[in-house]
């Protein structure tokens, strides 16, 4: 099992820009594909990004352009580079593991199996 611990949320203007940090401790970090998922009041959970274990990566429609998810293997630490933030971003922000290593890019919240508790981003108008 890999603990996970999120950090960077915070309060911003619409426009502006925040970086989430991940930190990863307790197993390899580097065959793990890693994902940034958002939960906003009301709704269910979303995907927003993953990387894989070699760095390729994926997004959904609401963040492309804007949001880039990057890993730094050497210090387990995955981040998440939010530009030109809206309203709408406003969620807790989730980072989580892969449950096993597949090698692949994953998009699903059930291929993963480790989750931290949670950074909160409110962006105002």
């Amino acid at each position: 099992q890999v603990q996970l611990v999120e950090s960077g949320g915070g309060l911003v203007q619409a426009g502006g820009s925040l970086r989430l940090p991940c930190a990863a401790s307790g197993r390899i970090f580097s065959i793990y594909a890693m994902g940034w998922f958002r939960q906003a009041p009301g709704k269910e959970r979303e995907f927003v990004a993953s990387i894989s274990w070699s760095g390729a990566s994926t997004y959904s429609d609401s963040v492309k352009g804007r949001f880039t998810i990057s890993r730094d293997n050497g210090k387990k630490t995955l981040y998440l580079q939010m530009n030109s933030l809206k309203p709408e971003d406003t969620a807790l922000y989730y980072c989580a593991a892969e449950v096993v290593p597949t090698y692949r890019i994953v998009t699903g919240q059930g291929d993963f199996g480790s989750w931290g508790q949670g950074t909160q981003v409110t962006v105002s108008s």
